[in-house]
């Protein structure tokens, strides 16, 4: 006797993108469409691939194509200015937390307005909601910090979580630090590999990372587990003191430390409140996402570094 449930057709499933030309978005893009799925982007600016229907907005202008929603099931939020691009200054912080927050109002309004078939709102958020907390480990229900960061994360997920009185299922990843071949792993390796890297402050400060491959499936994950809600932390189960993950990508790397730590207090010169993002220590729990089923392939420090320097 057959038990197996029927495949879903995933043809039938239309998928909006914000935010689908960063690192995971164009991986998120590329495996939903070799899985079958439609997907379409919203974007500032035209896109560049012919197999994925680009529809513009300007979320400072409060402007957004309505068609952007036609047909869609679940749209997926991964819009929102890079947190370590710029220095924080006022209308920088603004700016980070607008992009965010406006970007993911504009399309529920639009929603209010007009007949749609979208079910899913599945959103990016990230582990600095619990921001600098020593050697505690934080769960889902942890409580959020006060610093700017987990204001922010505050704000993005209330204003993701408005999408409940559409009788939307909402689905937000708290993220972590993700490992791909650009990013803050690029930042970390640059002085490993002209031989002078080194662990950042007392180094023991806990850096909650994820491969990126983990990230594009737990998105596709949300995506198919049509009874997933609430918020996950979107970390590996294996978290790693910023020391022992300095030492990692030189082992990968074949290059030595010798170098002396770099200091914080130089670190908080350079980048000011910024340098939170590498000095505190956010040591995260990945049960509730094991829990609900996913199931890693890069758990470990070790595979997921070969896997990304090849």
């Amino acid at each position: 006797m057959n038990n197996e449930l029927p495949a879903m057709n995933h043809s039938q499933k239309s998928i909006l993108l914000t935010g689908g030309t960063g690192l995971i978005g164009l991986s998120l893009t590329k495996q939903l469409l070799a899985k079958g799925y439609s997907v379409s982007h919203l974007s500032r600016s035209p896109g560049k691939d012919a197999g994925v229907k680009t529809f513009l907005w300007d979320i400072d202008k409060g402007q957004i194509d309505e068609h952007a929603i036609d047909g869609v099931n679940i749209i997926i939020h991964l819009a929102g200015a890079g947190i370590a691009d710029k220095p924080w200054t006022d209308a920088r912080k603004r700016e980070l937390v607008d992009s965010r927050t406006k970007s993911i109002s504009l399309i529920y309004e639009l929603l209010h307005e007009k007949p749609h078939q979208v079910k899913s709102v599945i959103s990016a958020s990230a582990i600095g909601y619990y921001s600098d907390k020593g050697d505690e480990l934080q769960t889902e229900e942890s409580p959020p910090n006060t610093d700017f960061m987990a204001q922010c994360c505050l704000d993005w997920e209330a204003v993701v979580d408005e999408g409940k009185s559409l009788g939307l299922r909402i689905v937000k990843y708290r993220t972590g630090v993700v490992l791909d071949t650009g990013g803050a792993l690029a930042k970390l390796a640059m002085p490993i590999k002209l031989w002078v890297g080194s662990p950042l402050g007392n180094g023991r400060q806990w850096v909650p990372w994820i491969h990126w491959q983990d990230v594009v499936d737990m998105y596709l994950f949300a995506i198919e587990k049509e009874n997933l809600e609430g918020i996950y932390n979107m970390v590996a189960p294996n978290p790693l003191t910023n020391k022992q993950l300095t030492q990692a990508v030189a082992k990968t790397l074949h290059k030595p430390l010798w170098a002396p730590n770099v200091p914080a207090f130089l670190l908080k010169l350079i980048m000011g409140e910024m340098s939170t993002i590498v000095l505190g220590s956010t040591k995260v729990s990945a049960q509730k996402i094991a829990d609900a089923g996913f199931k890693f392939k890069y758990p470990e420090i070790v595979p997921a570094l070969k896997q990304i320097y090849g």
